[in-house]
């Protein structure tokens, strides 16, 4: 028994060296591509970039709002929640939160978040709840239901 060696010049040779030096790709699952809009979300949220937001929503989804009464369904009345975010220097970080795939197609997020309001020059922490809905329509991640809520207090 022989030991085989591969020659230098050899098509073997240089495919396995090819292999060695290729960068090494890593290819997101579905609830990593979802993840992303909700970080997306975030990102253009704490630029008060009303319209970038606006743009993470599904034509047909649905915003229940942290200060709004009402249910806002579709472009218009979402973009209308949002327009007061524009220069505002409102922050959102994002607390404890938890994600599930519902497929590969859809994602449940939910958790907590906490904004921070500018209020006489002050930062004011506005603590609240938050569930997400993210789902692939076409070829993009988008946001079909957004709920979110001021987070109780705990008892004492």
């Amino acid at each position: 028994m022989g030991t085989r060696f591969t020659r230098v010049g050899s098509p073997g040779f240089f495919f396995v060296v090819l292999l060695l030096l290729a960068p090494a790709v890593t290819f997101a699952g579905p609830a990593e591509e979802a993840s992303a809009v909700i970080d997306r979300w975030v990102t253009v949220f704490n630029a008060n970039d009303a319209d970038a937001v606006v743009k993470l929503y599904a034509p047909d989804a649905t915003l229940l709002g942290t200060a709004s009464p009402i249910l806002a369904e579709g472009p218009g009345p979402i973009s209308a929640y949002f327009s007061r975010l524009r220069g505002s220097g409102t922050k959102v970080a994002m607390r404890e939160h938890r994600t599930m795939a519902l497929g590969d197609s859809a994602l449940l997020a939910t958790g907590f978040y906490e904004f921070t309001l500018i209020q006489d020059g002050k930062p004011v922490p506005i603590p609240a709840r938050f569930t997400l809905v993210v789902a692939k329509r076409g070829g993009d991640w988008l946001i079909v239901h957004h709920h979110s809520s001021q987070r109780p207090k705990p008892p004492q």
